[in-house]
């Protein structure tokens, strides 16, 4: 299967999860899109579910697509079904390749359960070969980039640290902020290096997502895998 087929799998898969009246949080990305576009289908069915978007485009899919929407103040969340750029054995996760990082993890935390769908190149023993991304402040960003790398490597790990840019400028988050890409490489202590970046000053999230995750559905050349939290 080409990685498209086995996303599709996924998210397929991760429709059997939903049932009527949930409350679900909707992730972001090219997987997540795919489980929100099955999802649509199903509520042109007839089931009956409200969602919370975890960025403006997944909004506007879901919007398009005829599901409700609801504020995250306005309800708990039974699930959310995301996406990620790399998860490791312990559903230890890097997300925020797609610049959702803060509203995913805000999301994530409001819900009874996390599951992430992905293809099987997005599974790793260690996490790190994704660029970390960082959501910081513009204000005192070369700064900010410093104290990173301070805490980075108090946390065993080294190295570039990059503003994400789209054509002339910075690339804007959907809070208005900036991301660093830090290129750490293997991240030895997932839960060391997030408790670590909690404490920059200018920080405002980070793509690491520990202890979040309670499943995952990955899509493989042989079917569907499927992962617990232990």
């Amino acid at each position: 299967m080409t990685p498209d087929e086995q996303k599709r799998i996924a998210a397929l898969k991760a429709l059997d999860l939903v049932r009527d009246g949930m409350r679900l949080g909707l992730g972001t990305g090219s997987t997540a899109a795919m489980f929100v576009e099955a999802l649509a289908e199903r509520v042109a069915g007839g089931l009956r579910v409200t969602g919370v978007p975890t960025s403006e485009a997944t909004r506007l899919q879901a919007e398009r697509l005829g599901i409700p929407l609801v504020g995250l103040d306005e309800t708990e969340l039974d699930l959310t079904v995301d996406g990620a750029d790399e998860i490791d054995g312990g559903l230890n996760l890097i997300k925020g390749g797609g610049g959702a990082l803060t509203r995913e993890k805000i999301v994530a935390a409001s819900s009874r359960r996390m599951v992430v769908v992905a293809d099987a190149s997005k599974q790793v023993t260690t996490l790190g070969r994704f660029p970390l991304p960082v959501e910081i402040v513009p204000f005192g960003a070369a700064s900010t980039a410093r104290r990173i790398g301070e805490a980075a490597e108090a946390a065993g790990c080294q190295g570039k640290i990059v503003l994400r840019r789209t054509g002339a400028g910075p690339f804007v988050t959907d809070n208005g902020n900036w991301i660093f890409d830090c290129h750490f490489g293997a991240i030895p202590d997932p839960a060391g290096l997030a408790r670590a970046l909690c404490e920059v000053p200018g920080v405002v999230e980070h793509g690491l997502f520990v202890g979040l995750c309670t499943g995952a559905i990955i899509g493989t050349a042989r079917g569907v895998e499927t992962m617990a939290a232990g």
